[in-house]
């Protein structure tokens, strides 16, 4: 989807401040988000696409006056309500009004740290060979989906070329509505002129990784 997460290259922001010895949370409160949000993803049925649309489908003004784990704290919350794992009584009250939903296998503090280290593999074995090799020039689709996408809106309509090979990979934008596909997976570079035009520095390039359907041969 378009939405305000989306902002490589968008103008009027002002430049990028960076936040001197900044530290990996700035309260107690974040380092909770964080640790509720990886104990619901194996608990709550939801996938990490999924995860990341509850996130990204907010509101510009909403998510652009919010914090960043104000923003996960949200997309947890949707994910929670859709789910009917909580109530808004119960968010708003801040309280239990009936029996614990029933959910998956709890997260215990003792095998946290191996579920994150592990995580869950993307890769998929595909029978069809990739379209496109290294090398290749390639145009990103214009495309302005409704729904989840992996594919910057600064690179859509604009030609790069096929650095990587990555083979097959789920595909997030089916991966979000709950239906696991796979597509091959390719690393495109863009160089910055092409994307923001002459004045643009030259040395510089960007990386984008990218799913089968997201590219069309550039003629």
């Amino acid at each position: 989807m378009n939405g305000a997460h989306d902002m490589g290259g968008v103008m009027g922001f002002g430049p990028v401040v960076t936040e001197a010895n900044e530290p990996v949370f700035h309260g107690r409160w974040e380092e909770r988000v964080l640790a509720m949000s990886v104990a619901m993803g194996r608990v709550g049925g939801w996938n990490i696409d999924q995860s990341r649309f509850s996130r990204e489908n907010t509101p510009p003004q909403a998510y652009l006056s919010r914090t960043y784990y104000e923003i996960w704290l949200h997309g947890l919350t949707t994910l929670l309500l859709n789910r009917g794992l909580v109530s808004a009584d119960e968010l708003s009250n801040a309280k239990a009004s009936g029996p614990a939903k029933a959910a998956g296998v709890p997260l215990t503090a003792s095998d946290a740290a191996q579920f994150v280290a592990g995580g869950r593999s993307a890769e998929r074995d595909l029978k069809s060979k990739p379209r496109f090799a290294i090398g290749d020039r390639v145009r990103a689709v214009n495309i302005h989906p409704v729904g989840h996408t992996r594919l910057p809106r600064y690179v859509r309509g604009h030609v790069g070329v096929v650095t990587l090979l990555h083979g097959g990979h789920v595909f997030p934008d089916t991966n979000a509505l709950g239906n696991e596909t796979a597509e091959h997976l390719y690393t495109v570079r863009f160089d910055a002129r092409t994307l923001w035009g002459a004045n643009a520095d030259p040395t510089v390039s960007v990386s984008v990784d990218a799913w089968d359907s997201y590219l069309e041969p550039a003629a």
